[in-house]
């Protein structure tokens, strides 16, 4: 057990903390809601009532998008595009999908290599590109929830102020959807890119997202091995 923890201790702190954040916005979103209710001479609702609205839902599946967003750009940018001196990225010269030897498939697979990287055809496609297919697929969901929830709290605004309702296709071409979305896009490229830069020339000891300390700013951490 112990050796569990220590082994996946990255991730599993990560899912902690996402728990943890994800509980705390469900509480104070609901809170902040019947705020709004009282304010208005309405009834407030309960937490589960809340947890299951289209409101709720539209909040965490817009920051969701745009974070499988960001990494799933970056996933496929990575591999055509390189950016001199940063951990981040490949070396020159290396842009590509590589060849087979190099990615341990096929005929070059370790003995110990997954199944799919052994064997060919459709399989050994699917999995070459697994991550990446996932991402977006993720993406795409968290993208297609927030607009099926957000069209819904949409039209019970324009209800409430006796306005007609609108269609999902409507609500995906509306300022006001694009407003929403865009604003979380903007922010993640420019922590990617701020990442990717900063990291020529700043260090962290220690963390595997940085190179060490006294390698040069030009020299990625590839070139040094």
């Amino acid at each position: 057990m112990r050796r569990a923890l220590r082994d996946n201790g990255l991730s599993l702190a990560f899912f902690a903390i996402f728990v943890l954040a994800l509980v705390g916005q469900s509480l104070a979103g609901w809170s902040f809601n019947n705020e709004e209710l009282q304010q208005h001479g309405q009834t407030t609702i309960g937490y589960l009532a809340f947890v299951s609205s289209s409101a709720f839902l539209v909040d965490v599946a817009e920051n969701w998008q745009s974070e499988f967003l960001q990494f799933s750009l970056f996933i496929f940018g990575t591999i055509w595009l390189i950016q001199r001196g940063s951990p981040e990225s490949k070396i020159p010269g290396d842009e590509g999908v590589g060849t087979d030897e190099d990615q341990y498939v096929g005929e070059h697979a370790r003995r110990d290599s997954p199944l799919w990287a052994r064997v060919g055809g459709a399989r050994r496609w699917i999995y070459s590109n697994s991550l990446l297919l996932v991402m977006t697929t993720i993406f795409l969901l968290s993208w297609l929830a927030q607009s099926l929830g957000g069209v819904v709290v949409a039209n019970d605004e324009n209800a409430e102020h006796g306005l007609p309702a609108i269609t999902w296709a409507e609500y995906v071409v509306s300022p006001e959807f694009w407003n929403r979305t865009l604003q979380n896009w903007q922010s993640e490229f420019l922590a990617v890119g701020a990442m990717v830069a900063f990291a020529i020339y700043l260090r962290q000891r220690g963390s595997s997202e940085s190179k060490p300390v006294g390698m040069p700013h030009h020299v990625s951490a590839e070139e040094s091995e």
